[in-house]
């Protein structure tokens, strides 16, 4: 678990989805967590030191964990399901959280199939300062209806039930909004509803 960390980090900064120190990781670890430690680089990941939480999410050994466990924590107190966490400050979903007049129920329109099915709906969470747990009790309750949230001015964090499903919906999440901002001002054929409820099913 600790080697798919470390590889899914360096590949997702290879891409150029994870710039600098931006972004973290997380897994269900037996009765806790690992996740990436705060203020390190998603390419340049040290298995031994990636921080090791109790499922109370007190710090056990390793690295302290990054400052938004909080987040990552309240994800997986509503997604019991999910055995993993993305969090990325990829470009074009931060562009897409700094846009305003967006649908806060779910920031990104349904362009193509795939979004649909992996990520499905994406609210939007107003602005907080990184690692303020001040925004919990909203991240629980949107949680409980989308495994998928978009912090404004920030970027998308996604729950999943493997690190690979993670990875893939915030794939699409940045793909998805690169869309809409490639085709801000022209005319745009979005999937019907009849097209979405089936792709649901």
């Amino acid at each position: 678990m600790r080697d798919e960390i470390v590889e899914t980090g360096r590949s997702l900064q290879a891409r150029g989805l994870s710039p600098g120190t931006s972004g973290n990781l997380s897994v269900r670890d037996g009765d806790g967590f690992l996740m990436t430690p705060t203020n390190s680089s998603l390419g340049a990941l040290d298995p031994a030191r990636l921080s090791r939480l109790d499922a109370a999410g007190r710090h056990v050994d390793g690295d302290p964990p990054t400052k938004e466990v909080w987040l990552h924590l309240a994800m997986y107190e509503e997604r019991p399901e999910a055995r993993a966490i993305v969090h990325l400050h990829s470009t074009y979903a931060v562009a897409a959280a700094c846009l305003d007049g967006v649908d806060e129920d779910d920031v990104l329109p349904p362009l193509t199939p795939y979004y649909v099915m992996r990520v499905g709906r994406l609210p939007l969470i107003p602005y907080g300062r990184p690692g303020d747990p001040s925004l919990t009790a909203l991240v629980r309750e949107r949680a409980r209806s989308a495994h998928a949230l978009l912090l404004s001015n920030h970027g998308p964090i996604v729950a999943a039930p493997s690190l690979a499903a993670a990875v893939n919906a915030a794939e699409e999440i940045e793909e998805t909004a690169k869309l809409v901002l490639l085709l801000h001002g022209l005319p745009r054929r979005e999937l019907t509803p009849e097209q979405v409820a089936e792709l649901r099913q």
